[in-house]
């Protein structure tokens, strides 16, 4: 499969992408921890339909440690007993954040409620931050039919 648009030879798409990776850089350096970072960023990219995130996110996330039990089971979270209440509530903050048009009056009091008992106000930050921009990158590489399955771990520095 080749893309419709190369992303990182197009001269503005990589500018453009330089830019997103600097508000992902701004997450990633926060107190939201690691692994809660990749459950997110695969979650969303599964629900968008991500083929190049999700292969991404669940290879850097299982080189960072994560077990093949937790990534097999993220798509079910709600069902699986292997995650946290708090990784439980980040994930549940991604899929309604990630289904905005599917709500009126998108992420619900109670799903944000729950995310803040277990987040303090800059750990919350960065994940709406992350839920942001994992879905611009999922949709930036779902319309530009960026293929997936040669993403190794490290590649882009």
């Amino acid at each position: 499969m080749e893309p419709r648009l190369n992303l990182f030879a197009n001269p503005v798409a990589a500018k453009f992408l330089r830019h997103i990776n600097s508000a992902g850089k701004v997450v990633s350096d926060s107190g939201l921890p690691a692994a809660t970072q990749e459950l997110v960023k695969i979650r969303a990219s599964q629900i968008n339909g991500c083929g190049f995130c999700t292969d991404m996110h669940t290879k850097d996330a299982a080189h960072a440690g994560e077990t093949s039990v937790r990534l097999n089971l993220i798509a079910a979270w709600r069902e699986a007993k292997v995650f946290t209440d708090a990784e439980r509530a980040a994930l549940e903050l991604t899929e309604e954040g990630t289904r905005l048009a599917d709500a009126a009056g998108g992420v619900s009091e109670e799903v944000y409620a729950n995310a803040a008992k277990h987040y303090d106000e800059e750990q919350l930050a960065a994940l709406i931050g992350l839920i942001a921009v994992i879905n611009a990158y999922n949709r930036l590489d779902v319309i530009a039919q960026t293929p997936a399955g040669d993403y190794e771990p490290g590649m882009f520095g």
